[in-house]
């Protein structure tokens, strides 16, 4: 216990001097869900322009169809009875909630959105490249992109993954060395698009 701190209080009027232990100081409690929330606010902010198109759709779907459904199931259930006891009222709030809280995280996402574009053709690995590398004597293809559109199994990584970071302002003809699990592995860069 001698590693907690002392506070010494004095208190004049009863001529009294306490020494108090701190022994639990107070945490702020965090929600699950509020620290879900800011991971997926503060993340990158590249899509390519079909993710965007789509981003859209779904927020204007939310927005105009799903939200006033949402709310007048809300109000519906609302009018059956006592609220403490009223498990569909309940459960009509949490679904409101939910799809105003992925309205929220679609339009940060759109606020802040980069467009990956391509054509940048200077040789140079860039977000929203297609590289085809060389590793463990097979030939594969992969294009980077932001990580919200990552999808390994059909070739897409994500800018910020280790391969990711490794690969980009690289250009065709070098090679990469990747350190994981205790074991190095080379890739040639064979062309960049």
């Amino acid at each position: 216990m001698a590693h907690l701190p002392l506070l010494v209080q004095h208190f004049p009027e009863m001529q009294l001097t306490a020494m108090l232990r701190v022994t639990n100081p107070m945490r702020i409690p965090t929600r699950r869900s509020e620290v879900w929330r800011h991971a997926k606010m503060t993340d990158d902010h590249y899509f390519t322009p079909k993710a965007l198109e789509k981003m859209q759709k779904d927020l204007e779907r939310l927005t105009s169809v799903e939200r006033p459904r949402a709310a007048e199931e809300v109000h519906r259930t609302k009018q059956m009875g006592d609220l403490s006891e009223n498990a569909a009222y309940q459960e009509a709030k949490v679904e409101l909630r939910r799809i105003n809280d992925r309205i929220t995280i679609l339009d940060q996402r759109l606020k802040h959105a980069v467009v990956i574009e391509k054509g940048q053709d200077d040789g140079k690995i860039r977000i929203g490249s297609t590289v085809t590398l060389y590793v463990n004597g097979k030939q594969t293809s992969f294009e980077i992109l932001g990580s919200h559109e990552t999808n390994p199994g059909k070739g897409r990584i994500s800018h910020l993954s280790p391969l990711g970071q490794l690969l980009l302002g690289r250009t065709e003809g070098e090679s990469v060395t990747l350190h994981h699990d205790g074991r190095a592995i080379e890739y040639g860069i064979i062309s960049v698009a």
